[in-house]
């Protein structure tokens, strides 16, 4: 059997070097290479490759963020010239991670690793929503699929954030995107000075508050400056009033 795989890297010279080193194993059959994330999409959802050496530091697309937007999940190598990335690649149940440049040697131990787990149990083509993925120190941009193509939307651009059963909706701009996340993930990665859990199924920018309005006894509204009404809790209160008062 042959596990088919792909190789992600904006670097040609490194794209070269993991083509000149996999030419020794039969079992590996190379079925394409990418130089962005853009393009590497594309390809996973059409050839659903068993295992992938991919960058992190990659233009339009970096990395993880490409593997946040698959609905497939492949065997994963990273392979990067940033040794700052290793735990967040290992949390997002990456096999190995190659430290450019890498000698043969730590290549063939990846690769024994890799295939290690593609001849055991372990399905390569999960489906399931691993909420570990890359939980960033602090998000600066978020990145969504929609009907028109991918969306990369600047955190400071987020007007709020909503609950949607398994997902959120992104509110930015006047336009509403879906996205395959917990509130509680996007809470944890976002700024904390900026981005507020107002209500258990709302985060909101805080620069897009205008004021609050009493509403109840222990609720409040919170009013945004295109004039949306957003409801805010008795603990989002108290969240909202410790941030504004520092």
């Amino acid at each position: 059997m042959k596990y088919k795989t792909l190789i992600i890297d904006d670097e040609s010279l490194a794209r070269e070097m993991i083509v000149a080193y996999l030419k020794e194993y039969n079992e590996i059959e190379i079925i394409g290479q990418c130089s962005n994330g853009f393009e590497a999409l594309k390809q996973i959802q059409d050839i659903k490759p068993d295992l992938i050496f991919l960058d992190i530091q990659m233009p339009k697309l970096n990395g993880f963020e490409m593997l946040e937007l698959l609905d497939i999940k492949p065997v994963i190598i990273f392979s990067t010239a940033y040794d700052q990335y290793a735990l967040k690649a290992f949390e997002s149940s990456a096999t190995d991670y190659l430290l450019k440049p890498f000698s043969k040697d730590r290549f063939a131990m990846a690769l024994h690793k890799a295939m290690t787990t593609l001849n055991g149990s372990r399905d390569p083509h999960p489906s399931e929503k691993d909420e570990t993925l890359y939980q960033p120190e602090s998000l600066n941009r978020i990145v969504v699929k929609h009907q028109e193509g991918i969306q990369v939307i600047p955190s400071t651009e987020i007007d709020f954030i909503e609950s949607a059963d398994d997902y959120v909706m992104i509110h930015h701009k006047g336009k509403k995107y879906l996205k395959n996340r917990s509130l509680q993930w996007l809470e944890n990665a976002l700024p904390k000075k900026q981005f507020i859990r107002i209500h258990r199924t709302i985060i909101l920018n805080l620069s897009c508050l205008a004021r609050i309005e009493p509403y109840t006894k222990d609720s409040w509204i919170a009013i945004l400056k295109d004039s949306k009404r957003l409801p805010v809790s008795k603990s989002g209160y108290q969240r909202l009033k410790q941030v504004l008062e520092e």
